[in-house]
């Protein structure tokens, strides 16, 4: 009974404030209506997720039932035990709804997909809100059919590490794009992100720095105080990311060394989507991470329509050269600015080190659709140039039709003589 007055309790607040964003943000009654539909769509998937994991197995269980979770072993157990970084930090959030409170899982689910959501409606607003235009691919337009990815929904609608760091960094980047007044919530969605992976905190500070930095909207004099603080922060979350990667630098070499161990294991016999990335070159490499699995390497229903996807993210891929220019990446609004620096690191990253198909669609869920959305914003951003353009060239001609015509009037008002 707790279980269906929480979820009832949890899909009511989140119908209500969608209505609220969308007011706040000024968006017309149609995207309004989104929000809703993207809600429901969500809970579908999460439970598709559920069955997945219940007939198919995954961390993800592990996290809730708690005693299951052969990674993290602790002596006489109780909740403050648990608190860590990485996968304890997900068994600290659990502790009290699975245990105490006695939860089942798929209410688990139903609260982290939740999340998941949340973080896909940051998005969908901020993009709707500063997007210039719209772009259709086969005669459908990209927003909002790009917030409806079968991917973008299913590593979201779970409990675990992917649906919290997808909603921490969408919260982030929200904050960010409003930081005078939403700094203090960027401090706590960092502090989820970084709790759960401390490397994509890490990338997270950084790149919110960077962008911030190389942006117009703030004076000169409060950027160094604003360089100043990114550095000092980067410096001491360093500290204990290198102990998290159990590393002794950041460099080449201990990062090349991490790669190979990790690659390694994901690349085991025991994995049925594993991919030899030892021989691939760096190029073949990324394309892997980015666009891989494509329909040769489906393996799975998971996989089969993960290469729809992937082979719209090879297509638009195409149209960066075509649409790059520094006006619109001046423009660019900071919340994407942050996201697609964050995207190229951890992409680079990841792309050396995962070997493992299946692993590849979870990580680069939390960054690809900043990838998506940069190159969206680059056909917007010239679309409406070119309009303007147009709109331009249009009273340019109207202009010199009516002078003409002045002319030739005043022509036939001249006595004759």
């Amino acid at each position: 009974m707790l279980d269906i007055i929480i979820i009832l309790a949890c899909l009511i607040a989140l119908a209500n404030t969608n209505s609220s964003i969308a007011r706040k943000f000024g968006l017309p009654s149609k995207y309004e209506m989104q929000l809703h539909y993207l809600l429901a769509y969500h809970v579908i998937f999460i439970f598709i997720f559920t069955w997945y994991i219940l007939n198919f197995g995954g961390d993800s269980k592990g996290y809730w039932l708690i005693d299951t979770m052969e990674q993290v072993k602790i002596i006489d157990p109780t909740w403050d035990k648990y608190f860590g970084p990485s996968t304890t930090f997900i068994i600290w959030l659990t502790y009290v709804p699975s245990k105490i409170l006695g939860l089942e899982y798929i209410t688990g689910n139903m609260l982290f997909g939740f999340l998941g959501f949340i973080g896909i409606r940051y998005l969908f607003v901020m993009t709707a809100s500063y997007f210039p235009a719209n772009h259709s691919v086969l005669n459908f337009p990209l927003f909002p059919i790009i917030f409806y990815f079968p991917n973008l929904h299913f590593w979201t609608a779970g409990v675990g590490k992917d649906s919290l760091c997808f909603w921490g960094i969408a919260w982030f980047l929200y904050a960010v794009q409003a930081y005078k007044k939403r700094w203090w919530q960027g401090v706590f969605a960092l502090f989820f992100v970084y709790m759960a992976r401390p490397h994509m905190g890490q990338a997270l500070i950084a790149g919110a720095a960077i962008a911030i930095l190389l942006g117009s909207e703030i004076k000169r004099e409060y950027k160094i105080g604003l360089g100043i603080i990114a550095f000092v922060g980067s410096i001491y979350l360093s500290a204990s990311t290198l102990q998290f990667l159990h590393l002794e630098e950041f460099s080449i070499e201990a990062m090349g060394a991490l790669a190979d161990k990790t690659s390694g294991l994901l690349n085991s016999g025991k994995v049925g989507s594993g991919v030899n990335i030892s021989s691939y070159s760096t190029p073949m490499r990324i394309f892997t991470y980015m666009f891989r699995p494509l329909f040769f390497d489906a393996h799975n229903i998971i996989s089969f329509f993960s290469s729809f996807e992937n082979l719209l993210y090879l297509y638009l891929s195409f149209f960066i050269y075509r649409n790059w220019t520094p006006e619109a990446i001046r423009d660019m609004p900071v919340f994407l600015k942050a996201g697609i620096i964050v995207f190229v690191p951890t992409m680079i990253a990841f792309a050396n080190s995962l070997g493992n198909l299946g692993a590849i669609m979870r990580m680069k869920n939390m960054t690809m659709i900043y990838f998506v959305l940069f190159v969206f914003f680059l056909i917007a951003y010239n679309k409406k140039l070119r309009f303007q353009k147009l709109q331009e060239k249009i009273r340019y001609y109207k202009r010199r039709e009516e002078i003409i015509a002045q002319k030739k009037q005043a022509a036939e008002q001249l006595p004759a003589r």
